[in-house]
């Protein structure tokens, strides 16, 4: 028998991944997500090593990445939040549709509800 918690199609919640130059913008935008109930958490790693081309020239930056947890019914609002405050002319902005354990997903969307 599994360990792992019961997974349904009903149990969906939605990853947005980003990156920003610095923590403390990738921090008030993390905050700003959570506190307008855009997101019901962010993750901040980094500092990571991006390679990227830009503009015809060979990047490498140093940068922090966002992974917001938001809920399916909150996922335009969330990316408009995190496109108003991004100071990148281009964000990165991920969107992955998962599946967690019903639990995990009813307290997503409860904090995405704005009822906390």
């Amino acid at each position: 028998m599994s360990d792992s918690p019961h997974v349904d199609t009903e149990s969906e919640v939605v990853l947005v991944l980003s990156t920003f130059s610095d923590l403390a913008t990738a921090e008030t935008c993390a905050k700003h997500l959570v506190e307008h109930s855009n997101a019901a958490c962010v993750q901040i790693d980094g500092p990571i090593r991006s390679v990227y081309q830009w503009k015809g020239d060979i990047q490498t930056d140093e940068e922090f990445r966002l992974l917001v947890k938001t809920s399916p019914e909150s996922l335009d609002e969330c990316v408009t939040a995190l496109k108003q405050h991004h100071p990148y002319e281009l964000p990165e902005i991920v969107v992955l549709h998962a599946h967690a354990s019903a639990a995990y997903a009813s307290w997503v969307t409860e904090q995405t509800s704005g009822r906390k």
